[in-house]
């Protein structure tokens, strides 16, 4: 058991992560692993740039691109502007969006128009969020359900985040049988259901027992980007609890392994690259690893803090950036950029 006391207020932590991540190094230091990637340039590319395609469909959803914003934050009044602000950019570009966990409706109901964009983007793909460990304390598929109605998501993302949990003071830590619970809501809910990792990666084993049990998509969420146990230990008041928390700071698969690995596993599966993406050319290589899309999540944070066009033009950047290892690779689609990496990085 966490020898610490939980926070009394889960708006308050909310708005705690937010200022940590804007205003504190909580990044991993190790590497995603994209940096170990290359592509072969194409110096006679047999294309014309302005007319790549990069669209695409998730889940039953057109997408100008395969890029989505990762659910981060809501259950604030800053965090419902931050949310209203990226659904806004999301929407000027054709992109998709998730929201942050929605546990807090089921102590907090009247904070619900902080997650509520859709108004602000009718059309686009929206994901509902809420920790997958939360199914062991009383959620049941039912409450999944009312939390996509609730936003008029398009699916669920059910995220796994045990190091978290258990650095965090008052955490959920009780895993046991959770799988059996996540088939359930599967079966149950007639709706997609995402499994994401939230910086410590999904490896190919645990991938497939996951689709095997009826998930939709995975999103590895790996290591490399925002690193959540680090945020939990430098919200602690405990010197034990930050201390372990720098223990296990680099702890995680990097997010390119992570990507290898549940593609190998799961040859068919939708899979959602995330953890560390920071820019275009790294979202090429997540394509070009295997993932069907790629989110990011920090960058967008910061931009949207400062305004919607700061937002909208991050986003259209990376896509800027896509395009052009797009067209410096010969790739006339998005999924062509598999072929387009070198053999070391295949075979690293």
């Amino acid at each position: 058991m966490n020898a610490e006391q939980p926070s009394a207020d889960i708006a308050t932590r909310k708005a705690e992560h937010i200022d940590l991540v804007l205003n504190e190094d909580v990044e991993f230091h190790r590497s995603a692993g994209f940096d170990r990637i290359e592509f072969v340039h194409e110096a006679l590319p047999d294309l014309s740039l302005d007319e790549l395609d990069l669209s695409t469909q998730f889940l039953g959803r057109p997408l100008a691109a395969p890029l989505v914003v990762s659910g981060m934050t809501g259950g604030t009044e800053r965090a419902a502007e931050i949310n209203r602000r990226i659904a806004a950019a999301v929407a000027s570009l054709g992109l998709g969006m998730g929201v942050g966990s929605q546990r807090i409706l089921a102590e907090r109901p009247a904070v619900l128009n902080s997650f509520q964009v859709r108004s602000l983007a009718p059309n686009i793909l929206l994901i509902a969020n809420l920790g997958a460990v939360q199914l062991n304390y009383g959620f049941a598929a039912d409450d999944c359900r009312r939390l996509i109605d609730s936003i008029g998501a398009d699916a669920l993302a059910l995220h796994l985040n045990p190091l978290q949990e258990a650095i965090q003071p008052g955490g959920n830590t009780e895993f046991r049988g959770l799988l059996g619970k996540i088939a359930e809501v599967c079966r149950r809910l007639g709706r997609p259901v995402i499994v994401k990792e939230i910086g410590c990666g999904i490896s190919g084993p645990t991938a497939r027992r996951l689709v095997e049990a009826g998930v939709s998509a995975i999103d590895v969420g790996g290591a490399g980007g925002t690193c959540w146990t680090d945020i939990e230990g430098r919200r602690s008041t405990s010197p034990e609890t930050r201390a372990v928390a720098a223990t296990f700071r680099e702890w995680g698969i990097p997010t390119a392994d992570a990507i290898r690995a549940v593609r190998d596993a799961c040859p068919t599966s939708p899979i959602i690259a995330s953890g560390g993406l920071r820019n275009g050319l790294d979202i090429a290589k997540s394509l070009a690893l295997g993932a069907d899309l790629a989110a990011v999540a920090g960058p967008v944070l910061k931009a949207a803090v400062e305004s919607s066009d700061a937002a909208r033009e991050l986003l259209s950047r990376f896509i800027r950036e896509l395009r052009l290892a797009m067209f410096c690779t010969g790739s006339p689609r998005p999924t062509d950029l598999r072929r387009a990496i070198t053999a070391e990085a295949i075979e690293d």
